[in-house]
């Protein structure tokens, strides 16, 4: 997300247009959201170590790489093809890891996992607004990936796949289980009995919504914000509030799911990030973006570990990463025509208020969608 603080730099070095410039946000959330089916399915089989290691230093490289590109190929080259398959390796292994691990409090844990994304929009838009001021927005891409590359590997040793490989169960599995033979990974759809019911796809158009409304505005929200009157050093730490309030959002509701349900929390989060998105489209004075940046960090944070959490409650965990794939790939699809579609309208019309009501109003019909979404009947989760 700290793509937003280069967008500008981008633009005065090239000359690039917005629509131009977002574009190869877009292109990244299409290779990302592709190959987030091939990687859930790798992760059900052989676990998150290898794949987040190899995701990992990919997407660094990535960075390295961009603070040598002289074309716009370049940049939709390296930022949707090598950062894209990086970033791939990133949510669905770790939210699909942690169903396995947790069975009470999932939802918890889902949130305390996520809010690591959470914490690096809260740190890394200030930090490459800094580096870019004080060294240059090529030299900023080079320190951007070397943190990568050191911190994603290193991490991504101490995951294993689940605890009956270790010789432990899942938290809560004798609670759940009532004292009687554990739950297994075993129990759920198989994936493609998965993607033959209506229950998926009326979550795979919902979550589409959700990244076209989302990624809409942290491609744009920086731009936007500078466009307004407020400093660049400013308009950056408007990420560092969606960061915020996103942990909250995300540790927040994922404990609240545990509770109360996945499905019931996603439709409430998605009316409130919808309502952000209009006041945004509204907002001009320097504390009426940040009262939106906050509404929709809080927002935007608590439906992450919802996804993760509705599909373990729906679909089981037999094939739950390559099912949360098939909602990661709606979410870059999404993610790949709004921000283009929000360019597009900003070169055209000169303002965002069109695109945010757009993106408002996508956020809007997502919650409709997931209000029809039922649960299985009790033969089908047992199959």
């Amino acid at each position: 997300f700290s793509f937003s603080v280069f967008f500008a730099p981008l633009q005065q070095e090239f000359g690039w247009t917005r629509a131009v410039t977002s574009a190869a946000f877009s292109l990244h959330m299409i290779v990302q959201g592709f190959l987030a089916i091939g990687v859930g399915r790798l992760n059900d089989r052989f676990g998150p170590r290898i794949i987040v290691t190899i995701c990992g230093l990919l997407m660094g490289l990535g960075f390295v790489l961009i603070s040598r590109i002289s074309t716009v190929w370049q940049l939709y080259l390296i930022y949707a093809v090598l950062i894209g398959a990086g970033v791939s390796g990133g949510p669905v292994p770790l939210m699909s890891t942690v169903a396995r691990w947790f069975r009470a409090r999932r939802g918890m844990m889902t949130g305390i996992v996520m809010a690591g994304v959470g914490v690096g929009t809260m740190v890394m838009p200030p930090v490459a607004d800094f580096l870019i001021r004080a060294l240059s927005w090529r030299s900023s891409f080079v320190v951007v990936g070397l943190i990568i590359i050191v911190v994603i590997p290193v991490a991504a040793q101490l995951l294993r796949r689940d605890p009956g490989r270790m010789g432990l169960r899942p938290l809560g599995d004798v609670e759940i289980a009532g004292g009687a033979a554990p739950a297994n990974d075993s129990a759920g759809l198989l994936f493609s009995d998965a993607v033959r019911t209506p229950q998926l796809w009326l979550l795979v158009i919902a979550f589409a919504g959700f990244g076209w409304a989302v990624h809409s505005v942290m491609v744009h929200v920086v731009v936007h914000a500078t466009g307004l009157g407020l400093p660049p050093s400013l308009a950056a730490t408007v990420m560092t509030a969606i960061g915020a309030l996103g942990v909250v959002g995300r540790i927040g509701t994922g404990s609240l799911a545990d509770r109360r349900g996945a499905k019931r929390l996603l439709i409430t989060q998605y009316g409130l990030l919808a309502l952000s998105l209009l006041w945004l489209a509204a907002a001009r004075e320097t504390w009426s973006i940040f009262a939106c940046a906050v509404a929709f960090g809080f927002a935007f944070g608590g439906i992450v570990p919802l996804n993760s959490h509705i599909i373990a409650d729906l679909f089981g965990l037999r094939a739950h990463g390559a099912v949360l794939g098939v909602t990661g790939l709606s979410i870059g699809i999404g993610s790949a025509v709004g921000p283009i579609f929000t360019g597009y309208c900003y070169d055209v019309l000169g303002s965002y208020t069109v695109p945010f009501v757009t993106c408002g109003a996508m956020a809007a019909a997502a919650g409709f969608l997931t209000c029809l979404v039922r649960p299985l009947p009790a033969r089908q989760q047992r199959s």
